[in-house]
């Protein structure tokens, strides 16, 4: 989509939010201590009852694969924080390997940034279920992917991160995906309501869901995600 001025007021179907960053106010003011840099709560939300960590999935042939599955094939068991470099048994800067994979088993890495297609699908019945309004969501997004050049379009920052704010129904997330190829899914998804955010970053191979023990219960037992539940003190991965 190129970097008109029509263009650059949407982000797939999503608005982009140039004149009131208000809605975003709750996610900036943190304390000290409370939803930092590199820890669930700073990727996500600070503040929720319950959280979890769902995987993004491996690949062969195109197709995902469970982190479980690998881990199995070396003998191996996957944990709540349980890295991905882990899982394979290679160095933690492993994306520098020129030979990696397990034939018959896995042949992509675990997808490295904000959330993919395949997982939002598996997301959204779930957060919807849980939200009085899944028509008015917001959802943050980095303003450092490349993919477009951000100029004079106001940010709010989270922990580390500078984000561009857009505005949409839940279920417009995927449009992205549909309308832009190869373009980044937003990093943060919450309702009007608050009643749960989604977190995820440019280097991570999870995301992050916060919001009532009944929605990460009910995320920890959906049969389309490999989720793990974690705290919001909780380091990365």
């Amino acid at each position: 989509m190129g970097g008109s001025a029509e263009a650059s007021l949407t982000y797939g179907r999503l608005k982009v939010e140039r004149d009131d960053l208000g809605p975003a106010d709750w996610l900036t003011e943190r304390r000290a201590g409370f939803g930092e840099f590199a820890t669930v709560g700073g990727v996500a939300a600070p503040g929720f009852a319950a959280y979890a960590r769902v995987l993004h999935p491996a690949a062969l042939d195109e197709r995902p694969v469970r982190w479980e599955t690998v881990a199995a094939a070396y003998g191996r068991r996957v944990g709540a924080l349980t890295d991905w470099y882990e899982v394979i048994g290679a160095e933690r800067f492993y994306q520098n390997a020129q030979e990696y994979g397990l034939p018959g088993v896995w042949d992509e890495h675990a997808a490295e940034g904000p959330t993919p297609a395949e997982v939002a699908e598996a997301l959204i019945p779930v957060l919807t279920r849980h939200t009085a309004t899944p028509e008015a969501c917001w959802f943050g997004l980095w303003d450092g992917y490349g993919r477009r050049e951000w100029h004079r379009t106001p940010t709010f920052r989270t922990p580390e991160r500078d984000e561009i704010l857009l505005s949409g129904p839940l279920s417009d997330v995927l449009s992205v995906d549909a309308e832009e190829p190869f373009a980044e899914l937003p990093d943060l998804w919450w309702p009007r309501d608050r009643a749960w955010c989604v977190g995820g970053d440019v280097d991570l191979v999870s995301t992050y869901v916060c919001g009532s023990e009944e929605l990460i219960a009910e995320l920890l037992a959906a049969p389309g995600l490999e989720a793990h539940r974690v705290a919001a003190g909780d380091r990365v991965g």
